[in-house]
């Protein structure tokens, strides 16, 4: 891809998810300040990190690009290069005695042949031409003195100006044309750029004579004899056919006809062919081989055996071509053939048959040379008899007449300096060194083979195959690899290029594709050094997208010239103006700091180049004008030949043409050889070069191209600063109408806005004159059309208008219909348009209240002297009245939480609801579009279509009261502008507003959150919205009232009742599916994520509130799964509590003055296990007497079935899984619950299939003893004491008891004959933690599960660290994922990675989702895996810590492009194998947020 930056730019490197947290070094050859660009130098550049935190997100290098050219950068992963690009940084062009800026876009080009400008002293004359018709770009092929050809292209000496621009009385020097390029700079405001030709040089260049090793010569490349060969034999062909000794044989001298054709071939097929036999210079001479054999196998038995040893078993006798390319001068290798070939015997008749053998061997690998030669001779003269077709025989051909020596059968491939002999005579000259070095390769092109291979260079075969399009007055030049392989070429063409770089203020790269890349590298940065804004341009034919970048990367090519002569019709003119010039109308404004885009490379765009035939040939004379004008309009640099304006009705050949350009003389009668504005389409010319260059120079960079009718095309260029547009129209010729049918009936246009003026007009009309007759001395154009040409007129003024009128297309929208009378064939009307006076005004005032945002909008901002009041705020301090609880309304909500108030998400008709009703709804869906510009996007069709979305998005906000109603009175006077404006700038206005707003709340929010988060990394700031996304308030408490004593409880008036009421904010388990309702709140869910969304972000009153809010609702020492409210809570989990009473750890732990919770008053809603629930304020308790109650449950034992218990509060379960169980082991200390019918830790998957019978089974059996709580231990005084039926016991003794038991229970050794292993028959992982301890199925136990990391971080102390090491490092070999953690290990024979809820069989093992914890990967568990990962590497050493932060900022990377890419940005609940997504799964869940955050805060 290309990669094109501005000077002034800054560049920055960032790291790609899989490079996040390796040791990475970026190198790049752009020099440091003060130093010299050296290609081959690179230097390393440092990292920043402007929040130093330890992840990856925010860390970039940089360059600040102050210097044009072609760069490159690599980058290395420890000391292995693993990627790299190039960066071309464009240069600025100055031009006039100020030297102000020439943007690239406003460049106007005219190519001039050097040879046709006359002597030196005329040249202002001719050039003038160009000046007065408005070009500011010069383009002069080759100054240089020519070959004997005469071709433009063909140089005799790169040094030396050509002397034909001398005069008797003076000669022209390289100063006098620098001192004229300077002048036309700075007084004429026009810049000059020259061709730099770098591979070939003319045959009768003297400085090759001199030094031949400058070619690809028979010495230096002796693999081109065979092809040299062949074409003097061609050319010894000629001379027969030119004198009619070929009659006989059916190829007269002048070839017309497949008959001649076909005896052609016949000749050389079976005459010339078999005469110089090309096959025997890659064979073998097979009697010299044989003794040769024959003789090494009688030297002796000893050597025999020992030379008969084959060195390799895979290598086989092949040929070995003879460097010197003699004839049968090939070999073996006679050692292979000794290992081959093993007589069976001494005695001679072995030795005789072996040779036999070997004899036969040579003969198939010789007749295997002779095929393939055929193949070579076969397309050989395929290519000839192509070529022969063309040349004298096809329509679009030369016709070259008549079989001479001037004009042969086929162009010579190679030079041949001498005198002519018999073919066998001069054959023998290229074994002689002082001749065969003259024998030097033509130049030339390969119609489709790959550009950056060499095809002269050994391996390549198209000389021989007469595959080359030759030039036959060049001798393609042979550099090597590097300066030191011709020393001589290197120097020569070196100053060749100071010369060019030094004068002028551009190079057009001639034959760009066929010169070897590096050699053109080399001269580039010559050249460059001498003149660092060296505009490049260069013209490929690769037919290749991929292969152009390669050339305009590493060449730093400016401009790749582009040609509207490639079109067939005028549709495809119009799309060629699309693809190279411009955004789309209406685009989005893209932000300051962004990632690079792939960019296609900025083009020259020529209405006729200088190498291919004029369009009046393939076109007609009237499409000159209209063609020029489509061209013009396109958003980059533009140009033209000389010659086309003048209506020359024939290829200016660079190759043939003598005659001069003709002179400007401003007078009304001309003189042959003078032109003025009353030739050709020189008047319409100089008006469509000044509208390209203004339309460059003031921002007009949007382009809309519509293709009216077959002919007409009318081109929108649009400034979306000022919202001015100019509309061309422009009816093309493509066919003459003199002799094709054109309707007469033009459709009528409308051209949205208000016609300020026609810019102009103007037609290609016929005029009374002699017929063309080409002049002998000056190039003449057609002198019998001209044009008419009208400028700056108004509609009513127009000739090719019949009528306008106005329309109104929306409330806002002005719509101008044109009927046409005059668009005739060659005609083209401009239009200056410029938005309604009110809707400007409305453009205006909006932009003035954006610059707020943005300083961009500052251009085309008016005053609003008369806005609402509200807008004379500005947003930040109307955004900053918002809590972090508004903002989950402003910011978020799905469509569930809207419902609960009457509401829902945005449906976008033809596409799909947005994910959130509030703006991050919008802001995923426009991060999409936004980049790529895609306008057509149902999104940006519905804005375009109607005030729906606009109006939903700020009504939405004011029907809530408060600061949001605020900040939707806010978007609602921002739209009242929006809406005045053209229906098709609402989508690129629509998204400034909401990306202003947006970053402004986003900031907000983040300025309420802790200083971790303030002072965060991007990836810590976008995770930490979670937060705001998950914790909200809506219309009904989700969470029981807290004590009325307790201070700071939230509260605000029912809308119904009218009465005071708490609304404290809850947090949703998940999006969208555990979002509203009784299913919002989990105990489980709510606790686990609670640290990370609500403690590390510093909402420490949000925190506390809900954790004193679920303690209200403890009951049989339990905290609830499913809240409900707290009325209909369900008592079905035993780990709920312990995570509940972890979070109260950590409060106390992170929030100042933590332990004040403990004293907090907790409103009990059931004071007794019987209890109904009780009013808030009936029963308070501090929160430490409840953490007891907690514990003292569990000491003395727990066990009631649940309330309602049946299909009323669980359809699948069975009776007996109603029954619940807690309690402690005496022996261990360890917890223990359940029976084999429940679920009741967090792998609670419950069957429901009956077609698979696992209906009410769990898929987990899990009477398991836990390990969590021990964590809880620490935050109690161990002299606290509770009893246990007849016993006191106190922590401490809890305490130890489970420091003594776990790892010998838990642990699963790796000595097979362990003592404390019940069950070594279920073992089939060693070095790890069981999942579970005496589970009701044993084999459960044994499961290698991700839970055993969370025990590692919330109690390490209960772990050996080279134990909890090795058994991390199984988990991470086995169940590490992209996102998540396997739920089982894949090893395990229930294994099942896919998750389908919806599937319903009688495969017990998967149906209805039985496997959700059975191999899906679950990101919360990863979180705790990263955790303990970083705790236990710090005991083990520090390499083995700084290569774990490498791994974990490595998967944390993963985490961070899914958040930026999911348009719900949050994380998952959990995905399928290898990280592939689950429809099943959440969104974005709180607890996958939660521990991430808690990962980052812990690094």
């Amino acid at each position: 891809r290309v990669i094109n930056m501005v000077k002034g730019f800054e560049l920055q490197f960032r790291l790609g998810p899989t490079l996040q947290g390796k040791p990475v070094t970026v190198y790049t050859n752009y020099p440091a300040s003060g130093e010299v660009f050296d290609r081959h130098k690179f230097r390393t550049l440092s990292w920043h990190n402007p929040t130093g935190k330890e992840d990856d997100s925010d860390k970039y290098c940089k360059l600040d690009l102050q210097i044009s050219g072609s760069y490159q950068y690599y980058f290395s992963l420890g000391n292995e290069k693993s990627g790299g690009g190039y960066i071309v940084v464009d240069p600025i062009l100055h031009v006039g005695a100020d030297n102000h800026v020439l943007p690239l876009d406003c460049v106007t080009l005219q190519t001039f042949l050097a040879k046709c400008l006359g002597p030196f002293h005329e040249w202002e004359d001719r050039l003038k031409v160009a000046k007065e018709t408005g070009y500011n770009m010069i383009h002069f092929t080759p100054l240089q003195k020519l070959g004997l050809s005469r071709s433009c292209y063909s140089l005799a000496d790169q040094l030396e100006v050509n002397p034909e621009f001398s005069n008797h009385n003076k000669k022209c020097t390289w100063s006098d044309i620098g001192a004229l390029v300077e002048k036309l700079k700075n007084e004429w405001n026009m810049l000059c750029i020259t061709d730099v030709v770098y591979n070939h040089t003319a045959t009768n260049s003297e400085w090759l004579r001199m030094h031949p090793e400058c070619g690809y010569n028979l010495v230096n490349s002796p693999h081109l004899k065979p092809a040299w060969v062949l074409d003097r034999a061609l050319w010894h062909l000629t001379g027969m056919v030119a004198d009619g000794k070929c009659i006989a044989k059916g190829v007269p001298p002048l070839i017309e006809n497949d008959q001649h054709l076909n005896c052609l071939r016949k000749i050389i097929c079976e005459d010339i062919y078999p005469k110089i036999k090309l096959w025997e210079f890659f064979q073998v001479d097979i009697n010299k081989a044989v003794q040769q054999f024959k003789s090494l196998l009688t030297q002796g038995k000893g050597q025999l055996c020992k030379m008969s040893t084959k060195s390799d078993p895979n290598q086989h006798l092949q040929i070995l071509q003879d460097p010197d390319y003699r004839r049968l001068g090939c070999t073996v290798d006679m050692n292979i053939a000794l290992a081959t070939f093993i007589p069976h015997s001494n005695g001679p008749a072995a030795i005789e048959e072996c040779c036999n053998w070997f004899r036969k061997r040579i003969e198939e690998l010789n007749a295997e040379q002779y095929r393939q030669t055929c193949h070579h001779q076969e397309q050989a003269v395929n290519c000839l008899v192509g070529t022969v077709v063309y040349e004298r025989i096809a329509c679009n051909g030369p016709k070259l007449g008549l079989i001479s020596r001037k004009h042969p059968l086929v162009t010579r491939y190679f030079t041949y300096p001498f005198k002519e002999l018999t073919v066998e005579e001069e054959e023998a000259m290229i074994h002689q060194p002082d001749k065969a070095c003259y024998f030097m390769a033509h130049n030339g092109w390969v119609m489709g083979d790959d550009p950056l291979r060499n095809f002269a260079e050994p391996g390549s075969n198209v000389y021989l195959r007469r595959e080359l399009i030759c030039w036959g007055d060049s001798v393609k030049l042979r550099y090597g690899n590097k300066p030191e392989d011709c020393p001589y070429l290197w120097a020569h063409m070196k100053k060749y290029t100071e010369i060019t770089a030094k004068y002028f203020h551009g190079v057009r790269l001639d034959n760009c594709h066929s010169t070897p890349i590096h050699v053109a590298e080399y001269m580039l940065d010559t050249a460059r050094k001498l003149r660092a804004d060296l505009y490049v341009v260069a013209e490929l034919f690769t037919g290749n997208e991929e292969l152009d970048n390669i050339f305009v990367n590493r060449l730093g090519i400016t401009s790749l010239i582009r040609e509207a002569m490639t079109a067939y019709n005028s549709h495809e003119e119009g799309r060629l103006v699309y693809r190279f010039g411009g955004e789309p109308v209406g685009s989005f404004v893209q932000p300051r700091l962004r990632p690079l885009m792939p960019a296609i490379a900025h083009a020259l765009f020529m209405d006729i180049t200088h190498d291919n035939e004029c369009p009046i040939q393939h076109r007609s004379a009237y499409d000159a004008l209209p063609s020029a004008m489509i061209v013009a309009m396109a958003c980059c640099a533009t140009g033209s030949t000389k010659g086309y304006d003048e209506l020359v009705p024939h290829q200016i050949s660079v190759v043939s043409e003598e005659r001069f350009y003709a002179k400007w003389n401003p007078a009304a009668h001309l003189s042959s050889g003078e032109v003025n504005f009353q030739t050709g389409i020189l008047a319409g010319r100089l008006a469509i070069n000044r509208l390209h260059q203004e339309l460059g120079a003031k921002g007009f960079n949007q382009v809309y191209v519509d293709q009216v009718d077959e002919d007409i095309v009318a081109v929108t260029r649009h400034c979306p600063n000022t919202h001015q547009s100019v509309v061309a129209v422009c009816r093309t010729a493509f066919r003459d109408p003199k002799t094709c049918f054109y309707s007469k009936e033009v459709p009528e246009m409308c051209i949205p806005g208000k016609i300020d003026e026609v810019v102009l007009e103007a037609r290609t009309i016929e005029r009374s004159a002699s017929p063309y007759k080409k002049d002998l001395h000056f190039i003449n154009g057609l002198p019998n059309f001209t044009m008419e040409l009208r400028e700056h007129i108004q509609i009513k003024d127009s000739k090719i208008i019949k009528q306008a009128g106005t329309a109104i297309k929306g409330p806002n929208e002005f719509v101008q219909e044109i009927e046409f009378e005059r668009l005739t064939p060659g005609s083209v009307i401009v239009f200056r348009v410029s938005l309604d006076p009110k809707a400007q005004e409305a453009v205006g005032m909006l932009r003035s209240h954006l610059i707020q945002f943005s300083s961009h909008f500052k251009s085309g901002s008016l005053p609003d002297d008369h806005s609402a009041p509200l807008l004379k705020t500005p947003f930040s301090s109307i955004a900053s009245k918002l809590t972090l609880a508004d903002l989950n309304q402003v910011l978020y909500r799905c469509e569930a939480e809207e419902q609960e108030d009457g509401g829902g998400c945005y449906n976008i008709p033809n596409w799909s609801p947005l994910k959130y009703a509030g703006l991050q709804g919008l802001m995923s869906v426009m991060a999409d579009i936004r980049p790529k510009n895609d306008l057509g996007h149902p999104f940006c069709d519905n804005l375009r279509s109607g005030d729906w979305m606009i109006d939903y998005v700020s009504n939405r906000l004011i029907s809530r009261a408060g600061a949001i109603a605020e900040v939707g009175k806010w978007l609602k006077a921002m739209f009242v502008y929006l809406k005045r404006i053209p229906r098709y700038l609402i989508p690129c206005y629509f998204d400034a507003i909401l990306v202003g707003a947006y970053t402004t709340l986003l900031d907000v929010g983040w300025n309420q959150m802790s200083s971790f988060v303030q002072n965060g990394s991007t990836f810590v700031k976008h995770l930490s919205l979670g937060s705001i996304q998950l914790c909200g308030i809506g219309k009904y408490s989700c969470l029981p009232d807290l004590s009325p004593s307790l201070h700071d409880v939230p509260y605000r008036l029912n809308e119904v009742t009218n009465e005071k009421e708490q609304c404290c904010v809850s947090l949703a388990a998940g999006l969208p599916h555990f979002s509203s309702g009784i299913f919002r709140s989990w105990g489980r869910d709510t606790f686990i994520a609670l640290r990370g969304l609500l403690l590390v972000t510093g909402r420490y009153l949000e925190a506390r509130n809900i954790i004193l809010a679920f303690g209200g609702t403890l009951r049989h020492g339990l905290i609830p799964n499913l809240l409900g409210g707290g009325t209909h809570a369900r008592y079905n989990c035993r780990d709920a509590v312990w995570w509940w009473l972890q979070c109260i750890q950590d409060y106390c732990k992170i929030v100042p003055n933590g332990l004040d919770i403990l004293r907090c008053p907790v409103s009990r809603m059931y004071p007794r296990d019987d209890s109904s629930p009780q009013p808030a304020g009936t029963v308070d308790q501090p929160l430490y007497e409840v953490i007891q109650e907690a514990m003292q449950q569990h000491m003395q034992g727990i066990n009631f079935r649940e309330r309602n218990a049946g299909p009323q509060i669980d359809q699948n379960m069975r009776d007996e899984g109603f029954n619940v169980t807690a309690g402690i082991d005496h022996e261990t200390g360890f917890v223990f619950g359940g029976n084999r019918f429940n679920c009741g830790t967090w792998m609670d998957k419950m069957g429901e299939s009956d077609k698979a019978r696992n209906k009410g089974i769990p898929a987990t059996p899990r009477y398991e003893i836990q390990f969590f709580y021990r964590t809880t231990m620490p935050s109690i005084e161990t002299t606290e004491r509770f009893s246990r039926k007849e016993e006191i016991i106190t922590y401490d003794e809890w305490d130890r008891k489970i420091q003594g038991h776990f790892e010998r229970l838990f642990f699963v050794s790796e000595n097979p004959a362990d003592p404390n292993e019940k069950h070594p028959d279920l073992v089939h992982k060693r070095a790890i933690y069981k999942d579970s301890y005496g589970a009701s199925s044993p084999w459960c136990d044994y499961q290698l599960r991700p839970n055993f990391p969370i025990a590692m971080v919330v109690a390490p102390e209960l772990f050996t660290p080279e134990r909890a090491w090795k058994a991390l490092q199984i988990a991470e070999e086995k169940l590490l994922g992209p996102l998540g953690m396997k739920t089982l290990d894949p090893d395990d024979m229930v294994y099942c990675g896919v998750y389908d809820n919806a599937l319903d069989n009688d495969n017990y093992n998967i149906s209805r989702g039985f496997n959700y914890h059975q191999g899906p990967e679950w990101l919360w568990p990863i979180g705790y895996f990263l955790r303990a990962k970083l705790y236990f590497s710090r005991l083990i050493g520090p390499e083995i810590y700084a290569k774990t932060v490498v791994m974990v900022k490595n998967v944390l990377s993963r985490h961070y492009v899914h958040l930026e890419r999911s348009s719900w940005k949050g994380l998952p609940e959990l995905t399928n194998e290898n990280g592939q997504y689950c429809p099943f799964s959440c969104e974005t869940q709180a607890w996958s947020i939660g521990v991430i955050l808690e990962t980052l805060y812990d690094l």
